[in-house]
């Protein structure tokens, strides 16, 4: 077998706008690629969809987290309480390894729109930021990844909005985005530019989906009406314009509610 790799660099040209698939290997598992183009270089970067994105198995656990609720739940059971289990240092680094990991991850999902499994990494890395949060030994590793909660708040309420919107349901994404941004705005403060930053950005990109979903929601039957009364207005069709007033009437609205 070779282990040149230009047979398939030949065949998938670089393009910077279109540099991201779904490939499936011969055991039938899917994984993403990457085209690289660094010049000289050219390369495929190639992670997992499904557990961890480097496909390995760190403590024969599927994740660092699964392995650290292992043993909460060892301590619990031997000692009856959560009470002294922490976190150390290097345990943490592990941690926020594979946060980063996830976090790649589901910047490229996005991109090749697989929604369901953005949700499921973003859910893991919030669960991840939960959990260190309350148990890291250090405050500075419980601290470390609280800045980066508006960030992942936005791109998980993102995706569920996407879902959304390929059924058509705009208004299922307008109140998922308008709970978002309270959650937003109601989060802890955190002292880091990255916070400020990502939570300011964020509420500007939730607005603007707002404002592209409402344009994009088909009007009901009242908004028809009204519409069609203004443009019958504006052309002096008064005769028209009456029996679309009558009309509102009859559902129970006026023409300026």
């Amino acid at each position: 077998m070779t282990e040149d790799i230009g047979t398939i660099l030949k065949n998938w040209n670089y393009d910077p706008e279109n540099s991201i698939r779904k490939v499936v290997d011969e055991n039938g598992t899917e994984k993403i690629q990457v085209r690289v183009d660094q010049g000289a270089f050219q390369g495929i970067l190639q992670m997992e969809l499904d557990g961890r994105p480097d496909g390995r198995k760190p403590h024969n656990e599927e994740f660092i987290l699964d392995f650290c609720r292992n043993n909460l739940d060892n301590h619990i059971t031997n000692r009856g309480t959560e009470s002294g289990f922490n976190l150390n240092r290097k345990v943490c680094e592990e941690l926020f390894e594979e946060s980063r990991m996830l976090y790649e991850r589901y910047i490229f999902l996005l991109q090749i729109q697989d929604y369901d499994r953005v949700i499921c990494d973003t859910e893991r890395n919030m669960e991840m930021f939960r959990f260190i949060n309350r148990y890291a030994a250090r405050e500075k590793d419980r601290l470390n990844l609280e800045k980066w909660w508006p960030y992942i708040l936005r791109i998980h309420a993102v995706a569920r909005v996407m879902i959304a919107t390929q059924d058509n349901d705009y208004e299922t994404g307008i109140q998922i985005i308008r709970k978002t941004q309270e959650k937003i705005e109601n989060l802890k403060e955190v002292d880091a530019e990255e916070f400020i930053f990502e939570k300011q950005r964020s509420q500007k990109a939730l607005d603007e989906l707002i404002q592209e979903l409402e344009h994009k929601q088909p009007l009901t039957e009242t908004e028809k009406i009204k519409k069609e009364l203004v443009e019958a207005i504006e052309k002096e069709e008064f005769e028209k314009a009456a029996q679309l007033r009558d009309r509102l009437e009859e559902m129970g609205e006026t023409a300026d509610k």
